[in-house]
Parts: structure tokens; C-alpha cells; sequence
């Protein structure tokens, strides 16, 4: 059996969530909030469907609402629910949302992975916010998670630490089973951040370490982390934030160990044509697409002004089947001293900006740091019509 978040669900805390949702334009608001709480000790269901058309199936939970879950997608049902849904919407910042809503963790080498021990329930609500808000696609909290992270950083052995890893997607999909999707189909991104995530020096942004390092060193890195967030049945796999084309090389080699396993490859990107160990996009696009369970390949926090130009220059080496992936950052960069500021000259994250990026072939679009629910509310709105902002989830990006 999966092992259960627990925590305080009622009094000032639950008011303070609650307050953050109430007004949205659904059914659903804070009422929805404290149902899909309540349910916290075990999901509850009165009827289960067969699986539709997508792979999906469709339970009822109490009451109207009912949630179209995955039981483990393929990469033909991800392939069809593009394309009979259109673009797949992911969430934002998982670690940023987190600190608006009270989250201590800037210089945490965890950063937000330590909640999946400390405040696991902080983890859910925050997932809670980006599904309200018309996320298709929720990503755990392990971009920064390893096993030797949690090895050194919590002072656990190795099979709790795996167990912690395991966690970040059963309080996902719990978070999914329990959501009143109605006939919307959600998906669980088990997250995967590059070895410079682990080293906690920025070098994410750089792809130094790569220099010293072999593609088999890095495959074994991140065999662990894969073997665990498969093992806890994540729908597809994201590795993110990948700085170089070394690792990306090794994805590539580790994912032929897990056939079972979809995945979308997204790179971290210094300018409009290069990702940041130097190296061309369009040679990190081609290499990526060797391996046929990568269904998307694309970018993630950088600057929204460079997506665009990035995309065309590697669109010739993007593989048939394969689709972009595309979830930039608000276009703040972060000062150590000033916390996150906007450059005078640089272009911030809209919408409208998703036209663009939809024209060229992304089937998977959403935001990264600094990108909340009401972006992604903006968002499903600007591609899908579907509106879900309020004022209220704008407060929480402040």
C-alpha cells in the first residue's frame, strides 16, 4: 500500500488554502478544496468505469464530479490525447508556488524535495492550486530529489530515501484520483533533474560537471531516481533543466532500460540557439531523438524571449512523432543578494506568447519558475477557451 501524507486539515490553515480558491470561475472553489482534504486517509469511490478511448479510467467520486485518471499512460495514449485534446497543459513552479505560500527554501540543497518528509500535505495543496487552475500535466517534487541527496542531506538509508522518491509521485496521483476532473485527462510527470540540481551550485545553467564526468557516470546517477519514479507509476518521465549534451546522452542510453517508460527531455538554454554547455539546440534536438520513448523534446526555464528562435532553429532535427516541450520562467532572473528581479530589457511571460510556440509544433506547453496558477489559468484560456483565473489565485504569484 501506498504510504499517505498526513497533516493538519483543519482551523486557520485550511481557511488560508481554502481562501486562495475560493471565486474561481468553476464549480469547484474552496468547497472542492476541503472535499478533496477530507479524503486525505484513502480515496473513496462509488463507481469505476472501464478504460476510455485514451487509456483513462473514468471514476465517480461522491456526489456529480467524476476524475479521469491514468492507470499508466502510454505513449499511444499521451499521443492521443494530444491529438484529440489538442496542446496538454503542463502546471507551473512547483518550488516557487510553494514559497509564496510560506515554504522556506532558498539555499536548501533539497530545495522543495525535503517537503516530501517535512510537509508532504503543502505539496498536495500546491498541486490541488495547479489542477484548479486547468493543468492537464502535474510534476512531482523531485527535480532536486536523489537517493544520495536524501542519503546526505536527511541522514536516511537507502531504502527510505527511495521510499521518499516514490512518495513525490503517490501524493501526485493521489492529488489526481482525488480531483473532481470531470472529462478533462491528467497526467503525472515524474521529475528528473540534472546532477548539477544534486551539487546545488547552479551548474544546471552550465554543464560544467559534464566535462568531468562519462555518459556512464551519468547514466548511473540517474538509474535510481528512474527506477523509482517508474516503480511508483508515473505516467511519463520528465527530465528537465538538462545543461548538456553528455547527459543528455545518457538519458537517451538509460532509457533503453526501462521500456515501459515515456518521457519528454526539456534542455536548460543560454541563448536563442545554443543549450548552456555550448553546445548547438538543434545537435541536442537530434541526439535526444534517438530514442523513441522521448515524445517530446524541448526547453524549460529560460528566458521566453529565446523559446521561439530556439524552436526554428532545430525544427528540421525534430524527429516524426516527437513534439516540443516548451516551459519557460517568467523572464525574472534571480540575484542572490536581490531575489528575483526583471531585466529592463527583458521580455516577461504572457500567454499570447504560447500562439507562437503552438505554430511551430508544441503539443506540451506550461511555466517554470516563477509561473503560477493564474499563468496557467491564463494559459488553458489563451490556447483552450477555457477560463479558470480569479483574483484570488493571482494573489498567490505576488
Amino acid at each position: 500500500m501506498k504510504a499517505r501524507a498526513k497533516g493538519d486539515f483543519s482551523g486557520e490553515r485550511l481557511g488560508a488554502v481554502a481562501n486562495v480558491l475560493d471565486g474561481v470561475g468553476t464549480e469547484l472553489g474552496a468547497d472542492a478544496l476541503r472535499r478533496f482534504l477530507s479524503c486525505h486517509s484513502g480515496v473513496r469511490w462509488s463507481q469505476e468505469h472501464p478504460p476510455d478511448a485514451h487509456g483513462l479510467v473514468t471514476r465517480q467520486l461522491h456526489g456529480d464530479h467524476r476524475a479521469r485518471v491514468s492507470t499508466m499512460a502510454s505513449s499511444a495514449c499521451i499521443k492521443r490525447m494530444i491529438l484529440s485534446d489538442g496542446p496538454l497543459i503542463l502546471d507551473g513552479g512547483l518550488a516557487t508556488e510553494l514559497e509564496a505560500h510560506g515554504a522556506e527554501l532558498q539555499g536548501d540543497p533539497l530545495w522543495s524535495a525535503r517537503l516530501l518528509r517535512t510537509n508532504p500535505q503543502a505539496i498536495k495543496e500546491t498541486h490541488y492550486r495547479f489542477l484548479l487552475s486547468g493543468a492537464d500535466v502535474i510534476t512531482t517534487a523531485t527535480y532536486q530529489a536523489s537517493v544520495q541527496g536524501f542519503i546526505s542531506h536527511l541522514d536516511v538509508g537507502c531504502d527510505e530515501a527511495r521510499e521518499l522518491l516514490m512518495s513525490g509521485v503517490h501524493l501526485a496521483k493521489e492529488t489526481v484520483e482525488t480531483f473532481p476532473s470531470g472529462d478533462r485527462s491528467l497526467l503525472v510527470a515524474g521529475s528528473v533533474g540534472p546532477y548539477g540540481a544534486f551539487l546545488h551550485d547552479g551548474s544546471e545553467y552550465s554543464g560544467a560537471y559534464a566535462q568531468g564526468m562519462s555518459v556512464e557516470e551519468l547514466k548511473q546517477w540517474h538509474k535510481p531516481q528512474v527506477e523509482c519514479l517508474a516503480a511508483a507509476g508515473a505516467d511519463l518521465v520528465a527530465f528537465e533543466t538538462i545543461p548538456s549534451v553528455k547527459e543528455a546522452q545518457a538519458v537517451v542510453e538509460l532509457l533503453r532500460e526501462f521500456p515501459d517508460c515515456n518521457a519528454w527531455l526539456s534542455f536548460s538554454c543560454k541563448d536563442e540557439k545554443h543549450i548552456s554547455d555550448g553546445s548547438p539546440f538543434v545537435d541536442a534536438v537530434r541526439l535526444a531523438c534517438r530514442s523513441p520513448q522521448l515524445l517530446a523534446v524541448g526547453v524549460n526555464c529560460c528566458r521566453p524571449a529565446v523559446v521561439e528562435p530556439l524552436l526554428d532553429s532545430a525544427r528540421a532535427a525534430l524527429g516524426p512523432g516527437v513534439s516540443w516541450v516548451v516551459y519557460p520562467n517568467s523572464g525574472e532572473e534571480w540575484d542572490t543578494e536581490q531575489g528575483w528581479h526583471r531585466s529592463e530589457l527583458a521580455a516577461g511571460w504572457t500567454p499570447e506568447l504560447s500562439d507562437a510556440w503552438l505554430k511551430q509544433g508544441a503539443a506540451l506547453l506550461g511555466g517554470c519558475c516563477r509561473i503560477g496558477p493564474a499563468h496557467i489559468a491564463a494559459l488553458r484560456e489563451q490556447l483552450k477557451g477555457s477560463s479558470t483565473s480569479s483574483s484570488d489565485l493571482a494573489d498567490s504569484n505576488t
